[in-house]
């Protein structure tokens, strides 16, 4: 988990885009990472950074979705080596490497009853339409962007911390920051105006939540059934 972290940090930096910490030194149970003196709450002026580069971040482009090596989200593995039509069809890629794994994994801890199994079976049989038109090149991906995983430094710049890094659809990535709150308008202002998203994101959005609702599911049990049952009956219901 740590070498997954020092590597997807570095991945990162290679968009140089947005500030991430220095990686001192790694072993197999620590991680040691660059101090960074964290100053007052994000105002706008800092959430307008993080949007543009946000932006900026997600002009690096892969030739592949998916990832070199597996990685974790949170403490769940995430499956980032994808089919081969995964790695040149983001739909595919994200209804096998995402919501399935997801699903065998809920089903597996017991926490997918027949209904809700039926809903995600249906759901990832619509996944090629509901994403049809939103087809984009492979964006790097910070993977875990919500609101714990960005700091704002004493000069009031904006550093990215604890990455899941993967080549997909920055859809996926804009999705996590809204889904646990702590990302102003600003910062979304700024963002669509350096790279405008698609028609319709907003119709969207909630797919791409499921992803990580389904991995809260996986991690900490039942309470968060129900926003992934709700999401599950708004796409296949």
């Amino acid at each position: 988990m740590f070498d997954s972290e020092a590597q997807g940090l570095e991945e990162l930096r290679k968009a140089a885009a947005v500030r991430v910490p220095e990686v001192v030194a790694k072993d197999t149970n620590f991680l040691l990472l660059e101090w960074i003196e964290e100053g007052e709450d994000s105002d706008d002026s800092s959430m307008e950074k993080l949007g543009f580069q946000f932006a900026e971040l997600h002009r690096f482009h892969g030739d592949k979705f998916g990832y070199l090596q597996e990685n974790y989200l949170g403490d769940s593995p995430q499956i980032n080596i994808p089919s081969s039509a995964g790695s040149e069809n983001w739909a595919t890629f994200y209804a096998e490497n995402r919501l399935q794994f997801q699903a065998e994994l809920a089903e597996k801890n017991g926490y997918a009853t027949q209904e809700m199994r039926i809903l995600l079976d249906l759901l990832i049989m619509k996944i090629p339409d509901l994403l049809s038109g939103t087809e984009e090149k492979p964006s790097l991906l910070h993977g875990d962007l919500w609101c714990g995983n960005y700091l704002v430094d004493v000069s009031g710049k904006p550093w990215l911390i604890d990455p899941a890094v993967y080549y997909g659809h920055r859809e996926a990535d804009l999705a996590m920051t809204s889904l646990f709150g702590g990302f102003s308008e600003t910062f979304y202002s700024a963002y669509k105006s350096a790279f405008p998203l698609a028609p319709d994101y907003s119709v969207r959005e909630p797919l791409y939540q499921l992803y990580h609702l389904l991995n809260h599911l996986n991690l900490f049990g039942t309470g968060y059934y129900g926003q992934v049952f709700s999401i599950l009956k708004r796409y296949a219901g």
